[in-house]
């Protein structure tokens, strides 16, 4: 059977030519046939071509292009603005415009076609508050907004788990990806850190969609220390600034949205512009480059299904690259034996983050990862290195009363057999303020005192170092 094809052009000649003035049919009236739906799904379809296109003739313009349509989907009003400008001229050079908006509530075709290509349906509502929101979490119908690291429910609900595949679909057309019944999940980034994971029937119970938005805009140490954010106090910002300068390695743990990342920003913005900073991660969520123009940085993200491309072939890469710091987004099993060889020879002030409840338990839990690789090491031996060498400094991020604090800085040392952190800086909630229980080390007062005399001399003044 042969299917006609859908034709905008004719159909608009074909409406003209029965008389109707789009006057005659106002706005929620539906025509007398049935045709007018299934008329409009066919522009919109046309015009969804169209968009996918991309409307430029390079690869540079359609990715740019691509970047509008995202940001539009998200709610960002500049490019939702854009959008509908480019959606009107279409449907004008398609000579669509005597064609009436086929439901109530849209007062042009234009803005028609937008809600279904573009619109986020209920989620519109949260997306015009935008200020402090952070995540927004959907499974199937419920929708939970996170503000300050804390998701609520929200008095907004999906309609349907059709609205949401409507909301998926548009996000992986725009990006050329893979998200059907062979590959049940999709995850889309944005160039201003924003990043969409997506989920649908079969991987997950419900399709799932989780909206991350970049929202830091301020770095450096003395803004996390300002009474808006609250993250640390001034002592502790000059003590993490003597720290970097020290050059100890750090590890860096917490639950999700604690503010690793942002913690890990705000010591890098420290750092001397000229200081080579390689980055390794599984995905670009750093985003150094862009937010540091001026550092001289190489950022790395790796995929694991590909050899060629794996963090053991980043790493290798990175060591014959001169860098002075090596800053790995989260150490994991097929890297730690890498970044444990980075970290003691030479690479000194490296930085990373590792899922553990307590800093404790992070060079056990690097030293299991090393072990995976059958090499037959020794566990106390490695234990002991990494403790000695890769941990140097932990330091705990945790969410307190609504806001991202950092609750511990500790220095490991390594003690008749044993894994032992000293409390430098340790945060009673019950107090609301910060204690400094110990000084360090003898031997890392010893090391602040050999890299910066003024500074040791400063940490003398705190009571934080020995003499």
């Amino acid at each position: 059977m042969n299917e006609r094809k859908f034709s905008v052009t004719v159909y608009a000649d074909r409406w003209r030519g029965t008389g109707h003035d789009r006057t005659l049919w106002p706005t929620g009236i539906e025509r007398p046939d049935s045709e007018g739906r299934s008329d409009f799904a066919s522009c919109v379809a046309e015009i969804r071509g169209e968009l996918v296109a991309g409307l430029g003739g390079n690869d540079e313009e359609r990715q740019r292009f691509g970047e509008t349509l995202n940001r539009a989907i998200l709610g960002y009003d500049q490019e939702r603005r854009q959008l509908l400008a480019v959606i009107q001229d279409l449907i004008a050079r398609k000579r669509m415009t005597i064609l009436p908006p086929p439901t109530f509530g849209y007062t042009t075709l234009a803005e028609a076609i937008f809600a279904e290509l573009i619109g986020m349906g209920a989620l519109e509502v949260i997306l015009k508050q935008r200020e402090g929101l952070e995540e927004i979490q959907v499974v199937g119908c419920d929708v939970f907004e996170v503000r300050k690291g804390r998701p609520t429910l929200s008095s907004i609900r999906l309609g349907s788990v059709k609205e949401l595949e409507r909301i998926q679909q548009n996000l992986v057309l725009f990006n050329n990806e893979t998200f059907n019944p062979r590959k049940r999940w999709a995850e889309v980034r944005l160039r201003d850190g924003s990043r969409v994971t997506m989920t649908g029937f079969g991987f997950t119970a419900q399709p799932t969609l989780t909206i991350r938005f970049y929202t830091m805009r301020h770095y450096g140490l003395s803004a996390l220390a300002e009474p808006e954010f609250c993250t640390v106090d001034g002592r502790m910002a000059d003590l993490l600034r003597a720290i970097l300068r020290a050059e100890f390695n750090l590890v860096i743990i917490g639950p999700t949205n604690s503010g690793k990342t942002n913690l890990m920003k705000a010591l890098i913005a420290e750092l001397d512009d000229d200081e080579r900073i390689i980055t390794i991660e599984s995905r670009f969520e750093l985003m150094l480059k862009r937010d540091f123009p001026d550092k001289n940085i190489v950022e790395y993200e790796v995929d694991e299904d590909d050899r060629k491309h794996s963090g053991e072939q980043a790493f290798k890469l990175a060591l014959r690259q001169s860098p002075k710091r090596i800053v790995h987004a989260e150490i994991r099993d097929e890297d730690a034996n890498l970044y444990v060889r980075a970290c003691t020879r030479g690479h000194e002030g490296s930085m990373t983050t590792v899922h553990v409840n307590e800093l404790e338990d992070a060079p056990d839990a690097i030293t299991d990862m090393c072990m995976l690789d059958g090499r037959g090491m020794n566990s106390e031996r490695l234990t002991k290195r990494i403790t000695e060498y890769v941990t140097q400094i932990g330091l705990e991020m945790a969410i307190v009363g609504g806001n991202r604090k950092l609750v511990r800085i500790g220095e490991y040392v390594y003690e008749q057999g044993e894994v032992v952190v000293r409390d430098i800086v340790r945060y009673d909630e019950g107090k609301g303020e910060w204690e400094w229980p110990e000084p360090f080390s003898a031997r890392a007062s010893e090391r602040f005192g050999k890299r910066d005399q003024r500074t040791y001399r400063k940490l003398l003044q705190m009571g934080v170092v020995t003499a």
